[in-house]
């Protein structure tokens, strides 16, 4: 009986653990992120947006406010329907 318990609670942590995961990639964690990465953005409104559904799609985005793309390579690769990087 106490295996059943200890396995039980060991599936349950790591149950839990992966919806914590899950959950920290949702949009605090993307506004909080595109905050500073357009920070000194001259359109903010559009570099926010674009760079929230950069964030949703590849859950993560570069460290600073330029540049550093090579940290988040789906984030660097994802191109606009013209081909340009869509991501700021």
């Amino acid at each position: 009986m106490k295996l059943v318990l200890v396995t039980f609670l060991l599936v349950s942590l790591v149950i839990g653990s992966s919806f914590f995961e899950v959950s920290m990639a949702g949009s605090g964690f993307c506004d909080s992120k595109c905050k500073v990465r357009c920070s000194k953005a001259g359109v903010k409104d559009r570099c926010l947006k674009y760079c929230g559904i950069c964030c949703e799609k590849c859950k993560c985005v570069p460290s600073g406010t330029y540049g550093n793309k090579d940290e988040c390579p789906c984030y660097r690769d994802t191109k606009n329907s013209k081909g340009k990087p869509k991501c700021p």
